[in-house]
């Protein structure tokens, strides 16, 4: 601990002696000072939190038979393989190895010249006309409530016929990040009908075999 020394002053003609005195040092301002910084780490640390998506898939049955299920015309098909580093391969129609030749694959990303493109020219007739109807709805030109509109647009979906279905499957490269990015692009290019399904063993091999 720092000591002052203070001269004092002796009797007249006398000899000057240095006195010592101990300082003392107030903590209270110091604790107050830990709070505050305690505060600050603690609620900075809840606002960085990692934003997670939970994707709950439904479970299957093994024993249970699929009966009555509706069949997808081949040329609105559209197969989208999630292969793990950003990397995904789509085709269009079925793989079938009972009815050779198999679909040839194609390598795309998730930038917007890769899967958007082909999503946005395969579904440009009900992407357009939601567009439209969202921008007229911006102008003015129709007055409707959030919950209108969004019935309306749901509506639209439901009437499509000839947009794309889009089937997603992933080999055990892919992440979570993978399904998620390739949710958000459906969300984007306002894709009326998509699944999550298993991927067959077929489009395993055919993934073995694609470019890299």
């Amino acid at each position: 601990m720092a000591e002052i020394i203070q001269e004092e002053k002796g009797k007249k003609g006398g000899k000057r002696r240095p006195k010592k005195h101990s300082t003392h040092i107030d903590m209270t301002p110091m604790v107050d000072l830990m709070c505050l910084l305690i505060t600050f780490f603690m609620l900075t640390t809840a606002f960085a939190k990692a934003k997670v998506m939970v994707i709950t898939m439904p479970e299957k049955d093994p024993t249970e038979q699929i009966k009555d299920q509706p069949e997808i015309p081949a040329f609105r098909t559209l197969n989208v393989l999630l292969s793990g580093d950003d990397k995904l391969y789509y085709y269009i129609g079925v793989a079938d190895p009972k009815k050779p030749p198999l679909p040839t694959l194609i390598k795309s990303d998730f930038s917007k010249d890769g899967i958007r493109k082909v999503l946005l020219e395969k579904n440009k007739d009900l992407f357009t006309k939601i567009f439209e109807y969202r921008d007229k709805r911006i102008k003015g030109e129709i007055e409707v409530a959030d919950t209108t509109a969004d019935n309306t647009i749901k509506e639209m979906k439901k009437a499509d016929k000839k947009g794309p279905i889009v089937l997603i499957k992933a080999n055990d490269l892919a992440k979570y990040k993978d399904i998620v990015n390739i949710i958000d692009e459906m969300a984007i290019c306002n894709i009326a009908s998509y699944a999550v399904v298993d991927i067959s063993p077929v489009e395993l091999e055919m993934l073995k075999n694609a470019p890299q």
